[in-house]
C-alpha cells in the first residue's frame, strides 16, 4: 500500500505529496476548464502514468533480457470529450524504443506494455491507439 494525500490550495489547485518519499507534485484545471492550465491537470497525470507505466513495463522486461531502454521516449496526445460528460475520449501513445532489440522479440514487449497496470485500469471507452516505433 502506498498513501498519497492531498491538499486544496484553492483556485482550482492541489497539491499531492507520496508519503513514502514526502515528494509532491501540484495540479492545476486545464484552461479549457475554469483553471489556468499551468501545470498537470488531474486527466494530464492519468495520460502521463499511461506512457510511464508503458516505458517502465518494456524496461522491467528489457533489462531481464540483457537490453537497455535508456533514452527510449514516449508522447502521449490527451483528447477530452466534447460531448456528453466530459471525460478522456483518447489518449494517443507513441512508444519510441531501440532498435537493438531485435524484430522478432519486439511483440513481447508490445504485448507487455497493453498489459501495463494503469492500461489495466482504464475505462474501455477510452480509445488508446499504440505506435510503436522502433527506430531509437
Amino acid at each position: 500500500m502506498v498513501t498519497i494525500s492531498l491538499k486544496y490550495d484553492g483556485e482550482l489547485r492541489c497539491k499531492a505529496t507520496h508519503k513514502p518519499s514526502g515528494k509532491t507534485l501540484g495540479t492545476d484545471a486545464p484552461a479549457d476548464n475554469h483553471g489556468r492550465g499551468e501545470t498537470f491537470s488531474p486527466t494530464d497525470l492519468v495520460a502521463t502514468a499511461l506512457i510511464s507505466c508503458m516505458m517502465t513495463i518494456i524496461a522491467i522486461q528489457a533489462e531481464q533480457d540483457g537490453y537497455s531502454l535508456k533514452g527510449s521516449t514516449a508522447t502521449v496526445n490527451k483528447f477530452m470529450t466534447t460531448v456528453g460528460p466530459r471525460r478522456i475520449g483518447k489518449l494517443d501513445v507513441k512508444l519510441r524504443l531501440p532498435s537493438a532489440i531485435p524484430p522478432e522479440r519486439r511483440g513481447e514487449f508490445e504485448t507487455a506494455a497493453r498489459a501495463c497496470p494503469v492500461m489495466r485500469s482504464l475505462n474501455s471507452l477510452i480509445e488508446i491507439p499504440i505506435d510503436f516505433d522502433w527506430t531509437a
